[in-house]
């Protein structure tokens, strides 16, 4: 538990610092892109603040997830991050699907570029999102990731715009800008379609992807006194946070109590070890007539 808390610490710290990060950077490009009259920079300054926008709504709903349980929310806030993570899913989604449009655009109209000014905001647009990445990436909230994929395609596009400016100070290709935009437009709608199935998968109360079912209730099976296993059911609140109901069929004999004790503690270990933190056990005599969910 301690160790969920450090983490979820650590995912605010790193998105903190990455809305900061991105909030000054934009704000140095709308200023940059009217002194340098380059209407490219003045368009990743839009972008740059639509994921300043998705960041704060990231960092809200990362913070509103760290409440405690109440009566209204008896499990707590955790899923509310989620709802940040499908939000920025849904930002990207829109914002790679208009870079997309307006690259289009640029190939059957090319424009002339401030080639300077590109140049000299593509190497600071590299350093400032290149540290945001390095704060975000190695989160392992679903709204960390998605957070670290908006700062990617940062990094990515200014990357870009460095290659083409260093290029076009030697030679006149302006179709270049157009074109890697699409590429890294497209790399972008890949990541977030997956990570868009990994947040609706934790909405709708899926099978985290890194838990095996079968598996697991051959494990608890395999422990001597337990008979069989059945109702079992594994989801998650945030993608980090796993939560496990199941019924355990044990033969009761002399001290059931003595037996159930030291099983519950096992079992629960056993869960722990597959990445479940919280379980709920319901114990059953051979010979008790149950009607389980799953069937």
């Amino acid at each position: 538990m301690h160790k969920h808390n450090h983490d979820e610490n650590q995912s605010l710290k790193n998105i903190g610092i990455a809305l900061v990060l991105n909030f000054t950077f934009t704000i140095a490009e709308f200023i940059g892109g009217i002194l340098t009259n380059s209407i490219t920079i003045i368009s990743d300054a839009v972008h740059d603040l639509g994921d300043t926008i998705s960041l704060s709504c990231a960092l809200y709903f990362e913070k509103l997830s760290k409440r405690s349980p109440n009566k209204t929310y008896s499990y707590g806030y955790k899923r509310f991050s989620m709802l940040g993570a499908l939000i920025n899913c849904v930002v990207l989604l829109v914002g790679s699907i208009f870079v997309i449009y307006k690259a289009i655009n640029r190939i059957i109209e090319p424009e002339e570029v401030e080639v300077k000014g590109m140049l000299l905001f593509a190497v600071a647009g590299v350093i400032v999102n290149g540290i945001a990445v390095l704060r975000t990436r190695k989160g392992k909230g679903v709204n960390e990731r998605v957070v670290s994929l908006h700062l990617l395609e940062d990094v990515l596009g200014w990357t870009a715009v460095l290659i083409i400016s260093i290029v076009m100070m030697f030679y006149n290709v302006p179709i270049l800008d157009p074109l890697l935009s699409i590429g890294i437009a497209l790399f972008i709608l890949y990541n977030v379609i997956r990570n868009l199935k990994i947040t609706l998968n934790v909405f709708l109360e899926g099978v985290p992807s890194n838990m095996n079912i079968p598996k697991l209730k051959q494990k608890i099976e395999n422990i001597p006194v337990v008979l069989s296993v059945h109702d079992l059911h594994v989801w998650s609140l945030d993608s980090v946070y796993n939560i496990a109901s199941i019924h355990v069929v044990v033969e009761m004999e002399n001290n059931f109590t003595e037996t159930l004790i030291p099983l519950k503690e096992q079992i629960r270990n056993l869960m722990k070890e597959e990445g479940i933190e919280h379980v709920t056990i319901e114990f059953e005599n051979k010979n008790e007539h149950c009607i389980p969910c799953d069937k």
